[in-house]
């Protein structure tokens, strides 16, 4: 069989060095951005943090396109994926729509008393558990019957309208602590009966969302969060003492968290009065901040690695919390997944690869930001999943529409196959944190770079080419020497993101952009989504311990090669 890394470049193949007995390789094209890999450096472990997913509309679970993705989130990660819903505790039928959700698991009858009913969170959390993936269970947000002012309650909230307006009764403490920290106390027993002790431990438990922002309505939020904290841990905890709780889930890493950090370490206890809350992991989230710059989107991931970075050194302050979990509860481009590009035009990068690339170089980075700092990331929650009763690509910050994988999912499935350790890379054409953190990507320079891991006789090299405008050209040649190889031959295999592979965005506008595909267009969307290689497994002849790759690699392309030996 003809050796598909003996193509024309062309084709954006990967071109391997000859054996000795070949003819000369020719040297490398003018431009080319040099990357090298040494196999036999370790420099920290391939830990998954990237496997956590979260969505504001938890009866999406239940959907069947839901179900589809989330067999699909289970089956492209080595360990169990964490899944971060909000209204799991919103009063309502069950019923979905834009940033709204809810399992009406409390009432009351004419006597107030508590009228509990699971059958609807029960039914989200089987769909996890079925398919071996974990909650982040957010105990939020507040149940009509225990909000102190209940009406209005569910919101009507659509693109374009103020974000604030979707802030109705749910968004209040409640106004009866005792009733609702049985509330909270039955559903963890609930849940340890239903699922067994052992499966609730590997749980997280939180209280609330973004107290430091308009999801938290009172006269002082600090005041209030502090003692919904220390309530909600005290319930969890009493119910199962192995419970895993923490917070605070605040939207930045700012003066409200600095507080609570002190309030969790040395304050006064607001249920037990003891000194100190139970804190078992420290959570906040981070955003970038896209804009369009003469008519061009322009991503800010500056923003985005500055807003990890203040949590990241806020934690590393306090000797207390040294080792301590830290799980960022969002950590995506921009804020507000629901706001389609028609009413925000500064979201048309979700559909396409601009996601994709920028995903793939912001993960990659999370490694050294938190490495930096010493940190013990475990979580990074990409805020995306799926929004039902779309327009198709509608610009909504998910990861499939209407049942189709979109491009970013790919990234994930890249990420999915990268296992052990991560290995130390090098390179001439790349943005590192530190520079991104002050800048950004932009200008005449593209950020070229790779993420690298091992386990065993498999090495997996993850390769982007990322710009913060979203403009996309025939990119650069890019050259992978990989080095400390202890064979003669390798097998690669080569996967890639681009225009015209692993891409079903661009296979849909070549379709027309149908607004109702048929059956056999969806079809051809679905095969389009999935993650391809450019063509079948080759070998790599490796020459004193060195293997060296070469690729042309457009810009907004992701390419992943795995070399087996």
């Amino acid at each position: 069989m003809k050796s598909f890394f003996a193509g024309a470049c062309l084709a954006a193949g990967l071109l391997p060095l000859a054996a000795a007995a070949a003819p000369p390789t020719p040297a490398p094209a003018a431009g080319t951005v040099r990357l090298t890999v040494d196999t036999r450096t370790e420099t920290g472990p391939m830990t998954p943090f990237w496997a956590w997913f979260g969505y504001d509309e938890p009866n999406y679970s239940t959907t069947p396109n839901g179900k589809k993705l989330l067999s699909d989130l289970a089956a492209l990660s080595p360990v169990p994926v964490y899944v971060r819903a909000h209204n799991l505790m919103t009063s309502g039928d069950g019923s979905h729509a834009l940033k709204w959700g809810s399992t009406g698991m409390y009432s009351e009858d004419a006597n107030g008393n508590p009228v509990y009913d699971w059958k609807i969170v029960d039914a989200i959390f089987d769909a996890y558990v079925e398919r071996g993936m974990k909650p982040l269970a957010q105990i939020g947000f507040m149940p009509q019957a225990l909000s102190p002012k209940p009406e209005p309650y569910q919101h009507q909230w659509k693109p374009g309208v103020r974000y604030e307006e979707i802030m109705t009764g749910w968004a209040y403490p409640p106004k009866d602590y005792a009733k609702w920290s049985e509330l909270i106390y039955q559903w963890v027993r609930h849940c340890v009966e239903r699922y067994g002790q052992a499966e609730v431990e590997s749980w997280y438990w939180e209280v609330w969302n973004e107290p430091d922002g308009h999801y938290l309505i009172a006269p002082d939020r600090r005041q209030a969060y502090f003692k919904m904290y220390d309530h909600a841990a005290d319930a969890v905890k009493r119910a199962l003492p192995t419970a895993r709780f923490g917070g605070p889930h605040t939207a930045v890493a700012g003066d409200f968290m600095e507080e609570f950090l002190k309030h969790a370490l040395h304050g006064t206890n607001h249920a037990t009065g003891k000194k100190g809350s139970p804190l078992d992991f420290v959570a906040w989230h981070a955003k970038g901040a896209p804009k369009v710059v003469d008519n061009v989107v322009q991503m800010g991931m500056d923003t985005h690695f500055r807003n990890l970075d203040r949590g990241f050194a806020m934690v590393a302050k306090y000797p207390e919390l040294k080792g301590i979990p830290v799980i960022i509860g969002e950590s995506d481009p921009e804020g507000c997944a629901a706001c389609g590009m028609q009413t925000n035009p500064e979201n048309a990068y979700r559909n396409g690869t601009l996601y994709a690339s920028y995903t793939a170089a912001s993960v990659a980075r999370l490694y050294d930001l938190a490495d930096r700092r010493g940190t013990n990331l475990i979580g990074a929650v990409n805020w995306s999943f799926l929004f039902e009763d779309q327009p198709w690509f509608a610009g909504y910050r998910d990861l499939a529409t209407n049942g189709v994988d979109k491009p970013v999912l790919n990234v994930f499935r890249m990420l999915g196959m990268m296992r052990g350790a991560r290995l130390k890379v090098g390179g001439d054409g790349a943005h590192d944190a530190d520079s991104i953190q002050r800048e950004g990507v932009r200008g005449a320079r593209t950020d070229v770079n790779a993420l690298a891991s091992r386990e065993g006789r498999q090495v997996a090299v993850m390769v982007w080419n990322y710009h913060d405008n979203d403009i996309i050209d025939a990119g650069s040649p890019v050259e992978v020497k990989l080095t400390g190889i202890p064979a003669k031959r390798a097998t690669v295999r080569h996967y890639r993101i681009d225009q015209e592979h692993s891409n079903s965005y661009t296979a849909w506008k070549r379709m027309g952009s149908p607004a109702s595909p048929t059956a056999a267009q969806i079809a051809a969307l679905q095969k389009a989504g999935g993650l391809a290689q450019l063509a079948k497994p080759s070998t790599v002849t490796v020459r004193d311990g060195a293997a060296t790759l070469r690729m042309q690699l457009p810009r907004q392309a992701v390419s992943l090669l795995v070399l087996s030996y």
